[in-house]
């Protein structure tokens, strides 16, 4: 199956009521653990690339290799820009092969990201890609309790109708309490913001920052309407330490060391897959 936008498959687990995660891969290896993943439990898959990397100059044959290795699933799968830092990089992944992708204009006042985000969802609609924006912002775990503890950057439900009016937007980022990172704190989600802002808009909400969150906030966030979970610092952990360990070993080459990254993928793709409820929804 060719790599898809999931703008329907987005809509159907917000219906359904389960989640779809996004997993930033940034090699092969790590690609290869969440495509074994899938495989085994037939689930809709988002595979993102951050920003920073999609400036890389190899970004268009990584995403041909992406869109090649994946086709050989009978599984719905989108290449994602995560955290897209311009107008003007949102356009240009889009020529490269990505399917879906986001804007994040969390930090510029409001009228300022509304016309961004118009200008990407013009183009990108053209082309058949979905668009995620972000209103609130979502900081850093290593200053939760400097925000999201106190409730700062959350995201404000009196704007999110005129936003999502004026943009266009396919799925919102929203901010409620979670934290890219490891949350320095505990983390305190606010639900019923979430389920304040799913009644008033139809489209999926996004949540980024799922590490340090335990399986029932996440069940919680599900059913108040969170449709997407990004998630990748547990896993860019457990894959260094991965190959910590795989290099420390007497045979250790350069053949044996990468298969840590493969297994840390696998590994947390099939744990998120059951705790998301999206094993089984191809």
């Amino acid at each position: 199956m060719p790599v898809i936008s999931f703008t329907q498959e987005l809509n159907k687990a917000r219906q359904d009521h389960y989640a779809i995660p996004l997993f930033n891969v940034f090699d092969q290896f790590g690609a290869e653990g969440v495509y074994q993943a899938i495989a085994s439990l037939r689930a809709p898959t988002i595979i993102g690339i951050y920003s920073g990397f999609a400036t890389q100059p190899n970004t268009r044959a990584f995403t041909a290799y992406l869109r090649t290795r994946f086709a050989d699933l009978d599984v719905p799968i989108t290449i994602w820009l995560d955290h897209g830092a311009s107008v003007d990089q949102c356009l240009q992944v889009i020529d490269f092969g990505f399917t879906d992708v986001m804007y994040d204009g969390s930090k510029l006042p409001l009228e300022e990201n509304i016309a961004n985000t118009y200008q990407i969802v013009q183009a990108a609609h053209a082309r058949g890609v979905g668009v995620e924006a972000e209103l609130g912002h979502v900081g850093s775990g290593d200053e939760y309790d400097q925000f999201g503890g106190k409730a700062l950057g959350f995201t404000d439900p009196h704007q999110v109708g005129y936003f999502v009016e004026q943009t266009g937007v396919d799925f919102l980022a929203i901010a409620f309490g979670n934290a890219h990172g490891l949350y320095k704190g505990e983390p305190r989600l606010n639900l019923d913001l979430v389920k304040e802002i799913s009644q008033m808009v139809s489209i999926p909400l996004v949540m980024h920052g799922g590490t340090g969150l335990s399986d029932d906030q996440f069940r919680g966030a599900i059913s108040c309407g969170i449709a997407k979970i990004n998630y990748a610092t547990n896993i860019i952990n457990a894959a260094t330490d991965n190959l910590k360990k795989a290099a420390g070993q007497p045979d250790a080459n350069m053949f044996t060391i990468p298969g840590g990254i493969q297994a840390a993928y696998y590994d947390w793709s099939c744990r998120l897959f059951k705790v998301f409820g999206t094993a089984g929804k191809a």
